[in-house]
């Protein structure tokens, strides 16, 4: 049996096993605004107690994204993404059986550190699967299940949670990972050069690619993570996901609690308005994809082509951002207004961080891609981390100050990918 674009379904997997990831990290923050007190937790505590579940999952997380590239690398995306979503939804369910702010602690580092393999595995797949004029076009897809799983988290978890209470909410997502499991061991065999159901004019569009063949074969040079870090490439992709990947988690994690507090909604409130900046963001995140892809079918090197988009990406989000921060006093009357301007930030995101996630392909060959993915993946949690704190602080009078710290970071992002790296790559093959 033999299928056509079997690489585009192989991807289409990953983008659904990233919605369920999605869906299983936002549950949490959608309903802890409504939940907390069952915790004997004040609400003079309730955005520092969410901080700190927060941090033990990114904490973890930034473990998990060095750790699981490293994973990757060694017993391949097939192997290494069941390991991954199976953990991931074993850890998901026991939140349900939490008795306490420190059990759920212990269950969102079991979390974090489990789901931190989606990204690592994504990038070296998208490697592995595809020609670098059509990575960013994989990579947006696979960045728009993120998105989409914001999308569908808001209303799915407020509808269970009416309906079933939030534990039985926790256990409901956990089964998803298992279901994903059974499609992905029966479709994704083997790597395209082994591939039994892949066509023959598919395997020499991706096997005649040189950078490919490098992902593909065993006698590419393998860097430690302290060699890695000697390039400046390395650098420019870990510098600027430290400061870029804390502004979407800004959101991921405190936009229910902001919808709460700056205009008083209620759980099926954040149901119903929640979702909408994550569908813009979806759509940046293919619409930058097929962005970057056009550049490069017009001869313009991948790497350019990705900073082209990085630098749009980056002016969409700071006018959104600057726009909130100047005129959020006046949009309390205004909501549509407001989520108006988050989803335009969220899509400028999207827009960039697929192309900035694609870079580690576009620079490094063999098994290092999935490395220093992961080691990008590690700095960005640790940005995320620091601004996870700031929060709380930031928001006691006013959210204005949290929009500010995002415009702040836009610039410093795009400064770092900019004047650090280059447009070439690393590693011959």
């Amino acid at each position: 049996m033999k299928i056509k674009g079997l690489r585009w379904w192989i991807i289409g997997l990953i983008a659904v096993s990233t919605i369920i990831n999605y869906i299983d990290r936002s549950a949490i923050n959608i309903m802890w605004p409504y939940i907390y007190k069952e915790f004997g937790i004040a609400d003079a505590d309730n955005k520092n107690a969410l901080a700190l579940i927060t941090t033990f999952f990114m904490v973890a997380y930034a473990i998990g994204q060095t750790v699981t590239g490293k994973l990757m690398d060694a017993v391949g995306t097939r192997l290494g993404m069941v390991v991954s979503i199976a953990a991931w939804s074993v850890s998901i369910a026991l939140h349900a059986v939490a008795r306490s702010l420190g059990s759920f602690n212990i269950f969102r580092a079991l979390l974090g550190i489990s789901e931190a393999g989606n990204w690592p595995g994504a990038t070296k797949s998208n490697a592995e699967w595809f020609p670098a004029k059509e990575r960013a076009i994989a990579q947006g897809i696979f960045g728009a299940g993120a998105s989409l799983g914001s999308v569908v988290a808001a209303p799915f978890i407020a509808y269970i949670y009416l309906a079933f209470g939030w534990r039985m909410t926790f256990l409901g997502i956990a089964v998803l990972g298992f279901l994903w499991i059974i499609p992905w061991l029966i479709i994704n065999k083997n790597t395209p050069d082994k591939h039994p159901w892949i066509t023959k004019e598919e395997q020499d569009l991706i096997l005649d690619k040189q950078e490919n063949k490098a992902v593909l074969t065993a006698d590419t040079n393998v860097y430690s993570w302290r060699e890695l870090l000697k390039f400046k490439n390395t650098w420019g992709i870990l510098s600027s996901r430290f400061f870029i990947d804390p502004v979407w988690w800004m959101f991921v994690t405190w936009l229910p609690t902001f919808l709460k507090e700056q205009f008083g909604f209620d759980i099926k409130q954040v149901g119903a308005f929640a979702w909408v900046p994550f569908l813009f963001a979806a759509m940046g995140g293919l619409i930058g994809g097929f962005y970057s892809s056009a550049l490069i079918k017009k001869g313009v090197p991948a790497a350019t082509a990705r900073k082209r988009a990085v630098t749009i990406g980056c002016v969409i989000m700071l006018l959104s951002l600057v726009s909130i921060a100047l005129y959020l006093d006046n949009l309390k009357d205004h909501v549509n207004v407001a989520i108006a301007l988050i989803s335009s930030t969220l899509f400028g995101f999207q827009f960039l961080i697929n192309n900035l996630q694609t870079l580690p392909a576009d620079y490094f060959n063999g098994k290092n891609v999935g490395t220093v993915a992961g080691m990008g993946g590690t700095t960005a949690v640790i940005g995320t981390v620091i601004t996870t704190w700031l929060v709380p602080v930031l928001t006691k009078t006013s959210y204005t100050s949290f929009f500010i710290m995002g415009a702040l970071m836009v610039p410093l992002a795009w400064l770092c990918i900019t004047y650090i790296s280059s447009a070439k790559k690393t590693i011959a093959s």
